[in-house]
């Protein structure tokens, strides 16, 4: 998709008219369902103007040209993008080029591939460009014979900083692709020069049915970028299977290959608690079907922590086979062929609000939109009204979309120690009235903090013997600081005890959407497991379906201990879509999200109470922490 269509000669007539923008936006607003930012129109109104007279200048004006054309794998946009034909080509050759307004940028800590432009990380614009060039090479049909060329273009930077960009690229992949900068596109220049220059040397107008073919063609994984997925995925120790797991990967895959053989589609469960390896068998499983050469796969997930530490496990080449899903369909489905993998499928979006009829809208397009789906789900996990579905719903659905059906448990867990004893005793504690007996397990590390300040020096002994520790909490502090550091304090807890009155703070992770936030901060989706987490406190979206060698959780005060068992406080919460539904309400959800705090460490949990009569309670049926 994109928002214009047409030569570089009918976009220059049209840009000079105000209009012109605002009709791009209709367009966008169309296909996306959504106006673009105020400041993504500011963009084009700067740039788009720029670019067509260096085009022109190049005496390019034959070449077909697409505005904002959209990687459907990925929902990424390429700024614009050249379609022409080569002389001694048999195919298309098409150009991206990304257009950029900067005029200053500095170096990122996270290596010669990111920098920091403002306030903001971004990629090198050349390995932005690269990861294109990649993408249609990748996802494009070969019967198109795409020859694929790139450029970044930025109009207002300075010299220096076109100097500097140039000495990052180094010998990487992405210094194949050319930084040009004012001096580079001088309107004065001959057009031949700014041809070369722009990578578009002898490019003329291609044939009409060429275009046609290039905009009507369906992007697919080829078997080569299918190849090199699976190879990845199967390489990385971070997803190992165990026994059990393993059992249930190849039983798993056994009902997919059973399913792809149903006119009506086939639907699979798979139900586990914490620490069954959901997600490490999906992603196994992906690469599984990527090992053929005509499969379509997807890896979808609610979560986008989960998405971002997934593609970053599988390699930068996974991004379109493995992405975040709210309620949207993915495009490019093959009902023949695909097979989606729904991972946290107890965090889809699945209420009133998401549902026409019986059923939730967005499961009932994925089932009619593929051959196989595969859920894998755990209805204890569910921590937000509006989401989530059960067993029961889906056979429902399937059966009424005439889709066979078949449930899998995965009923060993390998978090916790293993420990069935610690994840009997947790449910029993976040039942409604549950009445769990006092801890005596030795197979798992279980105990009561008296203060957050020993949560915190017992998460930093961890750390300097260099084992993963995380500190977690409800929901239950405002969280208004900026993405970007320093952090706000905002997770404030005061106690007293026999030395005085005492008062420890400390911020939430980060809210910024990528690796890095800031110096020694990682990113809302790399919290859980990059340097610096363990200096913030996480919640449970940025926890669930992540897990670390030992973990402190942090009961706030919108849960507390009665004689009666667990009595709910929803006014002592700040999540928007929680604090306003009744006690009884909010009661199961309060308890599944502490429940799932608690069972991400692997070897040991601390737990601490914000209320003082519940820390009483819990003092009945834990240990006391060693100081």
């Amino acid at each position: 998709m994109h928002i214009f269509g047409g030569t570089v000669t009918e976009a220059a007539a049209r840009v000079a008219d105000p209009a012109f923008v605002a009709e791009c936006a209709e367009t966008y607003a169309e296909i996306h369902g959504r106006p673009p930012g105020e400041a993504e129109q500011r963009s084009w109104s700067r740039s788009w103007p720029s670019l067509l007279r260096i085009l022109s200048a190049a005496e390019l004006g034959d070449l077909h040209l697409l505005l904002e054309y959209e990687l459907p794998g990925t929902s990424q946009r390429i700024d614009a993008l050249l379609l022409g034909h080569q002389a001694a080509a048999k195919g298309l050759t098409s150009v991206v080029i990304e257009l950029k307004q900067w005029t200053h940028a500095r170096p990122h800590a996270a290596g010669p591939g990111m920098l920091q432009v403002g306030e903001r990380a971004v990629l090198h614009p050349a390995r932005q460009v690269g990861g294109y060039v990649n993408y249609l090479n990748d996802w494009l049909p070969a019967e198109l014979d795409l020859e694929v060329e790139g450029v970044a273009l930025l109009q207002e930077a300075p010299p220096d900083l076109i100097a500097h960009l140039r000495e990052r690229l180094g010998s990487g992949p992405s210094a194949s692709y050319p930084v040009l900068g004012a001096q580079d596109l001088s309107l004065d220049a001959a057009p031949h020069v700014l041809a070369e220059r722009l990578r578009c040397s002898g490019l003329r107008m291609a044939a009409p049915e060429r275009i046609t073919a290039f905009l009507d063609a369906r992007h697919r994984p080829s078997p080569k970028l299918l190849a090199k997925v699976a190879a990845n995925i199967a390489g990385s120790e971070a997803f190992r299977l165990i026994g059990e797991q393993d059992k249930a990967r190849q039983l798993i895959y056994q009902a997919i290959r059973a399913g792809r053989g149903s006119h009506d589609g086939h639907v699979v469960v798979v139900t586990g608690g914490p620490g069954t390896g959901k997600t490490a068998i999906a992603l196994r499983l992906l690469g599984d079907l990527c090992g053929h050469p005509e499969a379509n796969p997807r890896l979808l997930s609610p979560s986008a922590t989960l998405t971002q530490q997934l593609n970053r496990a599988a390699g930068e080449l996974a991004k379109g086979l493995i992405a975040t899903w709210t309620s949207g369909l993915p495009r490019v489905l093959d009902k023949d062929r695909s097979v989606v993998l729904l991972d946290e499928a107890h965090r889809a979006r699945t209420g009133r609000t998401w549902r026409r009829a019986e059923f939730p809208d967005a499961l009932a397009k994925l089932l009619e939109n593929c051959a196989v789906l595969v859920l894998f789900l755990d209805e204890d996990q569910i921590v937000r009204p509006g989401e989530g579905t059960t067993v029961d719903e889906l056979r429902r659905m399937a059966a009424r979309m005439n889709h066979s059906f078949e449930c899998i448990d995965l009923p060993t867990q390998f978090r916790c120690s293993g420990s069935r004893a610690y994840m009997d005793w947790l449910d029993a504690l976040f039942s409604p009235g549950g009445r769990p007996p006092r801890w005596a397990g030795a197979d798992y590390d279980l105990a009561l903090a008296d203060s957050p300040v020993q949560l915190e020096k017992w998460v930093a002994g961890h750390i300097r013997r260099e084992h993963s520790a995380r500190i977690t909490a409800g929901y239950c502090w405002p969280w208004d600081s900026s993405p970007e550091p320093p952090l706000s304090p905002e997770v404030s807890l005061s106690w007293s005890d026999a030395s005085g009155d005492h008062r420890w703070a400390r911020p939430w992770n980060s809210k910024a959407d990528r690796l890095i936030a800031g110096e020694g901060v990682p990113g809302r989706a790399f919290w859980a497991t990059d340097e610096g987490g363990q200096h913030q406190v996480g919640c449970v979206y940025t926890a669930q379906g992540m897990e670390y060698d030992y973990s402190a959780v942090i009961l706030g005060k919108d849960i507390t201990r009665t004689a009666h068992g667990w009595q709910a406080r929803p006014e002592e919460s700040h999540d928007p879509a929680l604090r306003s539904l009744t006690p009884q309400e909010y009661l199961p959800y309060a308890l599944n999200t502490y429940r799932v705090l608690a069972t991400r460490g692997v070897r040991g949990t601390r737990l601490y109470s914000d209320d003082a009569a519940t820390r009483q309670y819990l003092r009945t049926v834990l240990p006391h922490a060693p100081s």
